[in-house]
């Protein structure tokens, strides 16, 4: 019997039907898995966190390892594998974020994690660090060949992720889920990783409490792991409420998504932003022990020459203000790299830029152009928070000063201390009295040439030294420190009680590289007070610096309150004394902030010193804790005079040398966050 037309077209119909399916179930099924091309290789990266940095992303890590990489490399492997709990501060740029990233996705490759979040400070820092694996496990051909029961699956959705719905492997589901803020990786019957899941957090978002995942069988996981990356903003880090409630999320909420008697293994990497941050907190063993802090550095110890140093930074500061680009200071630093590189401890010797020779340049370079973010961001030693300034009311701003004559000198004063500043324009020289209990009088302070003006700086200074001795730079700073000094021990110097009082100490500035000889000279010229003055050689000793109490004590040698005068054999004629120049200014603020009739008080006469203070008020103070120990780091604000700043402190060197002591010999050394106070608002009575 013959098929009516409907009949015939309900058939058409039918057959077009399973031919799409057929289509569809073709395009859906991707098996067979390919074979893996090096098992060897795969079962070593298995085992091997370090092994499986190196084998699939070698472009990713084309450096040798730090030693800062090796270890925290083997706490990744430790928390991945043990379930243990660390946070690392490492320096900006070492690649924490990268190792981060891939420890997520070893963990759950390989099985040892079936359920891992990755948190950031926001979601969306979070979700871009997910993209990243996501592509990975697409685009990276090693990977692939050991691990196609990963990335084959990944690799046939084409990057259409709707495709995921229906794709099968060998007739199975692979229930991937590729949507924004989760990563289920495919479901492969016999492979370690099936099934793994891999979410996203933001640090102050609402989906970290109670984070779970339902699999494709209907069983409900927790996370086992969680890695975070950069807890904190900047923002969150300057603000003491922000941080603190980051630190409770850490502490309860990602530490209890496991659940109720289970452990999740946690790593926290973190650069450090602020004091008493996010990352301050948690890397203080004795407030957090549980989290075993860790602070590493780009520099675990800074070059000993300072002078050297400084002399490059000059260098380089002139040649970049004239579009240089930097080459003859690295000259400078290829001609005495032995000396610049002393004592100079790299974490990462391969770390420099192209236009650089060496790590220990480029931590220096990092360090010439922001101090304080070289402290936070590649230390991890951050400045303190800003100090608040002592306030003064107006009668205290009076009690500041003594209000008697410059050149007054007290009853109880029993020797004067001077210190000659030297600078190619000018010398800039200060005079003091003491007692041996510290009490001090700055009895009178100024310039050779005499400036003849109330205010002026070094750079507009008219006359200067080549103008009195045009023979030449060298001749003209000879002349000028022998005139200066013949000047301060000759001038009359008496008492109240009208007893004459002579000039015990004078120390003269011989830091300035190309002139220091010159001043040795002139020292060793002046016969008739060869052994009261010193030249002085400040020393930037910083907390992660050797401090003075740590030198060699070499047979001859001297040594005092952070002073050393070392017995020198290449000088026989003129001894030096080396100056810890952040001491000796925090001490001298101590004097100048005592009160009238307290010990140890540093007293100005007069009542006129605004360009004093403008010198006094030119450097900035943080408080820098390394290895122990907390020391204030003192430095130059940009185009501001400081020169009587350093004469007084070579004062009061002096006064320590010729044997004043305060009654404890730690004063002014803070050990704690105390207020160290500023002359700003002295600065602003004046």
């Amino acid at each position: 019997m013959a098929k009516s037309a409907q009949q015939l077209y309900e058939e058409k119909k039918e057959w077009v039907r399973n031919k799409a399916r057929e289509t569809v179930a073709a395009s859906q099924e991707i098996g067979p898995l390919p074979a893996v091309v090096n098992p060897e290789r795969k079962a070593t990266a298995m085992e091997s966190f370090k092994a499986f940095c190196e084998s699939y992303f070698k472009e990713v890590f084309y450096l040798p390892w730090s030693k800062i990489h090796l270890d925290v490399i083997a706490k990744l492997e430790r928390v991945v594998k043990n379930g243990e709990v660390f946070a690392l501060a490492m320096p900006r740029g070492s690649g924490k974020t990268t190792l981060c990233q891939l420890a997520v996705l070893w963990a759950t490759i390989t099985g040892k994690s079936d359920f891992a979040v990755l948190i950031a400070a926001n979601a969306s820092r979070a979700d871009q660090l997910l993209e990243d694996i996501k592509v990975w496990t697409e685009t990276n051909d090693l990977l692939y060949e050991d691990f196609p029961e990963v990335c084959h699956p990944i690799r046939k959705l084409e990057r259409t992720a709707q495709r995921a719905r229906g794709q099968k492997l060998n007739g199975e589901p692979t229930y991937i889920d590729m949507k924004q803020g989760s990563f289920v990786l495919p479901t492969v019957r016999g492979a370690a990783s099936s099934g793994a899941c891999i979410k996203t957090a933001g640090m102050m978002g609402s989906d970290i409490r109670g984070l779970s995942y339902t699999r494709h069988d209907g069983k409900k996981t927790r996370p086992t792991l969680a890695l975070i990356d950069d807890p904190q903003t900047r923002e969150i880090a300057q603000s003491a409420t922000q941080c603190a409630n980051c630190e409770r999320i850490i502490k309860a909420d990602v530490l209890g998504m496991a659940g109720a008697g289970k452990k999740l293994a946690c790593c926290i990497t973190m650069t450090v932003v602020a004091d008493d941050d996010v990352a301050q907190r948690l890397l203080d063993r004795s407030r957090n022990p549980e989290f075993r802090g860790e602070r590493y550095q780009l520099l675990d110890a800074y070059p000993e020459n300072v002078e050297l140093w400084e002399q490059y930074r000059r260098i380089r500061e002139a040649e970049l203000q004239s579009d240089g680009d930097g080459t003859q200071a690295t000259a400078f630093y290829v001609q005495h790299r032995a000396e610049m590189d002393a004592g100079a401890e790299p974490t990462w010797k391969e770390r420099y830029n192209v236009d650089e020779v060496s790590a220990v340049q480029h931590a220096m370079n990092l360090r010439f152009r922001d101090e304080s973010a070289f402290l936070s961001e590649y230390q991890n030693l951050p400045p303190l928070a800003a100090r608040e300034e002592e306030s003064f009311d107006g009668e205290r701003m009076k009690a500041s000063l003594s209000g008697r004559p410059t050149g007054w000198i007290p009853e109880s004063a029993q020797f004067c201390t001077a210190m000659i500043d030297v600078h190619k324009n000018l010398l800039f020289w200060a005079l003091c009295a003491w007692d041996e209990s510290f009490n001090g009088t700055l009895v009178d302070y100024g310039t050779y040439p005499e400036q003849k003006r109330s205010m002026f700086t070094l750079q507009d200074a008219a006359p200067t030294l080549l103008t009195l001795s045009p023979g030449g730079l060298e001749a003209a700073i000879y002349d000028g420190i022998k005139e200066l000094s013949s000047f301060l021990f000759n001038r009359p110097l008496s008492r109240e009680d009208g007893a004459d009082i002579g000039l015990d100490r004078l120390l003269i500035d011989a830091n300035w590289g190309p002139m220091t000889d010159v001043v040795y000279q002139v020292i060793a010229d002046q016969v008739d007070h060869r052994g009261v003055i010193l030249p002085s050689h400040g020393v930037y000793v910083g907390a992660a610096s050797k401090p003075f109490s740590e030198y060699a004590f070499k047979r001859g040698d001297r040594a005092g309150l952070h002073w050393r005068i070392p017995n020198d054999p290449a000088r026989k004629r003129v001894r030096k004394i080396s100056i810890d120049t952040n001491f000796w200014k925090t001490f001298v603020f101590s004097r100048l902030k005592t009160a009238p009739g307290d010990p140890g008080r540093l007293a100005i006469d007069g009542t006129e010193h605004a360009l004093l203070v403008e010198h006094l008020t030119a450097e900035t103070c943080t408080s820098v804790e390394a290895k122990g120990k907390r020391v204030d780091e003192w430095k130059a604000k940009p185009g501001r005079d400081n020169h009587w700043l350093d004469c007084l402190v070579g004062c009061a060197v002096g006064a320590s040398v010729n044997g004043a002591k305060l009654a404890s010999a730690n004063a002014g050394i803070r050990t704690t966050r105390t207020k160290v106070v500023s002359l700003a608002a002295l600065q602003r009575g004046l």
